[in-house]
Order: structure tokens, then C-alpha cells, then sequence
């Protein structure tokens, strides 16, 4: 396969250690930023929305706008690709707990919001968007999944497009099976071409599975407490200004990513 290239125009992140880009860029400077507070905001929900959406929803709904805002492009025009390894996790163990203790009992708005694509339905209606919109899981290997169709989607339509790919901690018993002890997310907008806000040039190949590798101090073992931190080689890329990573894609399937910062 030929190298795929699309242009970064806004990246969005968000954990219980870090609320945004800035302060990954600080953090591998070696600088402690200031945590968040300990919900994230989701300032693009209406208050309403907001105050009743789990936590799954304000994450992605939080770093989507983060990187739409820094990209400068109308939200409403945006396709998206919203990747997830677990869905919500907690809602997941609510509804089989419910389901053997008290069928009856089970929450219309809990099971509602348990859907995989529940956080860019809250994404497209608050935004008034109409632009296509995908769902994607491949386990520990969904940001690279998520990735490779967004790249996809922009040079097949030669149109920008979102990137979200979030997880939120898990309950047990999952999180005996999950391990994700923390939440993590993530979101890129994706364009075909350079524009004003371009922050850099990704180059992509599809290779065999390799695994991305640890990254220095002070981010070790983010991979292993959340699985949408696969992200964190690319983005550490991002924040340094150059560099090579390797993502998993699939179970067989990885990307080589080459990326450039734009002058």
C-alpha cells in the first residue's frame, strides 16, 4: 500500500493528569501541570445534556471539542470517527448486574446511554451535525483502528474529519478483565490538505502488527491503565515536533507513522 498522508489542524486530550495538549507538551518538558478538576468539562453539551451524561460521553465530548476549537473549523461540517475499546464500562456492569439481581429494575436512560455510538450521538446533536459518522472497537488496538478509517474517510472524500478515541475506567468484574484503571481521551481533526492551522504532516503505512513500545518518563504504563492511550506515541510525536511510531491497527494489521511539523 502507498503512504497515506493527511494534515493534524487540532488535537484534543484529556485525563485525571492532564486537560489538554498543553500540558502533554509540558509534561514531556518536564514540567507538573496543573490536573483538572475531576470531571471534564464538555463545555459543547447544553448544561441539561450535560448534567445527566456519563462520564463516557463528557470525555470524548470534551477532547472532541478541544481539537475542533484549535483546528478553527465549524463543528456542524465535520464528519467524525469515534473509537472506544470498552464502551462505558461502568454502565456495562450496572446493566448485567441489573439484569441477574432485578430485570424489571434496569434504568431506560442507563441502557440508552450504554449503545457504543452514544458519545457521537451527544457529539452530533449538540453540534448540529450532519456529516457521516462511525463508531469503531478493536480492543487495545481501536485508536489505530479509528485512525486508519479516519485517514480513509479523508482522502476518499477529501474532506476533514474528527478523530475521537476515549475509555473511561472500569467496575468490576471487568476491570479484572479490561485493566483500565483510568480514564483517557483523546481526539485529532484530520484534513487532506495543509490550511493555516496545520500543525503537521502525518505520512502512514500499513504494515505487519508491531507493538508501539513504551514511551519515555514521564507517561510509562499509560498503555496498560487505559487502552485509548495508544494514542500517546503519536501525540508525544506531536508535541516533540518530529519523529517515527508504530501503532497497532489490528490483531495483524499496524501503521508506521512518520510525522513532520508544518513550517
Amino acid at each position: 500500500m502507498s503512504t497515506l498522508r493527511v494534515y493534524v489542524d487540532g488535537v484534543g486530550l484529556w485525563s485525571p493528569q492532564l486537560a489538554d495538549f498543553a500540558a502533554l507538551k509540558s509534561s514531556l518538558a518536564g514540567t507538573v501541570p496543573t490536573p483538572p478538576p475531576a470531571r471534564p468539562a464538555a463545555a459543547t453539551l447544553p448544561p441539561n445534556e450535560r448534567r445527566r451524561a456519563p462520564e463516557s460521553v463528557l470525555l470524548a465530548v470534551e477532547v472532541a471539542g478541544q481539537a475542533v476549537a484549535m483546528s478553527g473549523r465549524e463543528a456542524a461540517t465535520l464528519a467524525c470517527v469515534f473509537a472506544s475499546a470498552h464502551g462505558d464500562q461502568p454502565i456495562t456492569d450496572y446493566m448485567c448486574a441489573t439484569l441477574a439481581r432485578a430485570p424489571a429494575e434496569l434504568s431506560p436512560i442507563r441502557f440508552h446511554n450504554s449503545v457504543h455510538n452514544a458519545a457521537v450521538g451527544y457529539w452530533t446533536i449538540a453540534t448540529g451535525c450532519h456529516a457521516p459518522s462511525t463508531a469503531v472497537a478493536a480492543q487495545r488496538a481501536s485508536f489505530g483502528a479509528g485512525l486508519l478509517e479516519a485517514v480513509s474517510q479523508v482522502l476518499a472524500d477529501q474532506r476533514p474529519v474528527l478523530l475521537v478515541c476515549s475509555d473511561t475506567a472500569g467496575d468490576e468484574p471487568l476491570l479484572e478483565i479490561t485493566g483500565c484503571t483510568q480514564p483517557f481521551g483523546c481526539a485529532l481533526v484530520l484534513a487532506p490538505e495543509a490550511s493555516t492551522t496545520s500543525l503537521a504532516t502525518l505520512d502512514l503505512s500499513v504494515t505487519s502488527r508491531l507493538a508501539g513500545g513504551e514511551l519515555a518518563e514521564p507517561l510509562p504504563g499509560w498503555h496498560d491503565a487505559n487502552a485509548s492511550a495508544a494514542a500517546l506515541p503519536l501525540l508525544a510525536l506531536l508535541a516533540r515536533g518530529h519523529g517515527r511510531c508504530q501503532l497497532d491497527a489490528a490483531a495483524t494489521l499496524g501503521l508506521q507513522i512518520d510525522m513532520e511539523s508544518v513550517a
